[in-house]
């Protein structure tokens, strides 16, 4: 009885005041709505990219070309990695390798009549559909004598490519221009989203051995990687394909690689770090809001001290302790700072609901239990911090001095 009558007294002396309350109600509303939308773009990107991630498969090893170096500065990517390293790989490790996939990214501009658009190309081998489990919605991937063909003109194209070219037309068999060389449609890909970093559903695939010569006029790829056998120790694996590169590329003991690889969990757990990184970044910058919003409290509940002086010792006088008038300037603060808790989460919420559709495709928003909570208990710990002080002056007061007050 006694805790609802304080607050029933701290909402009328809210109510008094109503426009000073308010001002501080917004104060800490805008800090956890910036709280809320900030923690459910990050949620959302992060989680969409560990799922992009974990969809690639948990058995796999990349191979990518070191990094080159010009006077100590990194300017790139060393091109070092060519087909026939993966080609060594299937050949000296059948054991631990069930498939491997070199591959080389780039973008064109890609035309069907009056239709262009610019899509990356990826020039692979059928072996890069297998790891990633990617198969043809209509017609067919192409096979292992198109990759290894250097005339070959087949491509795949991704589902969003075939709408953008073709409409309701069937693309199969018809011929699509990149960068003004003309290759014949045989498949078109599931529907599948992302795969790791790659739209794969605005790409198109070529076989890698003709488009190193046709589309890239190079040698070297971009990245190699490599399914490892089921019940294969990965790190195991990962050793012996880090040992045949270096047979392949002659480098002696001692000498430095000229490569990297990493597992699928060294992957995620970079991503994760990387993750974490941005999410202290942007809980910092709002945090800044309710900061501010906290100092709005503090201000309003010293005025509210100031002009409520005679009060207080009208309260003394009748009986009342130090620790009732300091619990009640406490509820007060934790009144203000919980509505502009609720508020604000509800605001930010529909910020990110907006964003989301706004920003469609770019990235996800996830207001998850996590995000809630937090927002909630940011906002009560900033109320009883910014009432503190305020509530220990008023407890403070000397009730006769108080009581003059004018």
């Amino acid at each position: 009885m006694f805790y609802l009558r304080l607050i029933y007294t701290a909402l009328r002396s809210l109510d008094s005041h109503f426009l000073r309350s308010l001002l501080a109600t917004v104060g800490v509303l805008i800090g956890v709505a910036s709280v809320v939308a900030s923690m459910s773009i990050l949620e959302g990107a992060s989680n969409q990219v560990l799922k992009n991630f974990k969809s690639m498969g948990s058995n796999l090893v990349y191979v990518l070309p070191a990094e080159a170096r010009v006077q100590g500065r990194i300017v790139g990517s060393a091109q070092t990695l060519v087909p026939e390293d993966a080609d060594a790989i299937v050949r000296e490790l059948p054991k631990d390798v069930e498939a491997v996939a070199p591959m080389a990214v780039g973008s064109a501009n890609i035309k069907n009549f009056g239709k262009s658009f610019n899509y990356q190309v990826v020039a692979t081998t059928d072996a890069y559909f297998t790891i990633q489990e990617y198969e043809a919605a209509s017609g067919e991937a192409f096979n292992r004598a198109h990759a290894n063909s250097d005339t070959s003109n087949v491509v795949c194209i991704g589902h969003k490519v075939a709408e953008d070219l073709f409409g309701g037309m069937a693309p199969i068999g018809q011929a699509i221009k990149i960068r003004n060389a003309s290759y014949r449609v045989i498949g078109v890909m599931e529907k599948r989203g992302n795969i790791g970093v790659l739209n794969a559903d605005e790409a198109v695939y070529i076989p890698l051995k003709s488009a190193l010569k046709r589309f890239f006029n190079r040698r070297y790829v971009d990245t190699i990687t490599v399914l490892g056998k089921e019940g294969v120790d990965l790190e195991a694996a990962q050793k012996k394909v880090a040992a045949v590169i270096r047979r392949q590329h002659h480098i002696r003991l001692g000498q430095k690689d000229d490569f990297k690889t990493y597992n699928q969990q060294e992957a995620l757990q970079n991503i994760s770090q990387a993750a974490l990184i941005f999410k202290i970044v942007f809980y910092s910058i709002a945090g800044i809001s309710l900061v501010v919003g906290g100092i709005g409290i503090m201000n309003i509940m010293l005025v509210s001290v100031t002009e409520r002086t005679r009060e207080i010792g009208v309260r003394m006088a009748v009986g009342a302790r130090r620790s009732d008038i300091m619990l009640q300037f406490l509820v007060e603060a934790l009144i203000i700072s919980l509505l502009g808790g609720v508020f604000g989460l509800l605001f930010g919420w529909m910020l990110s609901d907006v964003l989301d559709k706004v920003l469609q495709g770019m990235f996800i928003t996830e207001v998850t239990p996590t995000v809630i909570t937090a927002a909630l208990v940011t906002a009560t710990v900033v109320g009883v911090i910014s009432g503190l002080y305020p509530a220990y002056q008023a407890s403070q007061k000397d009730p006769v001095e108080a009581l003059r007050y004018e």
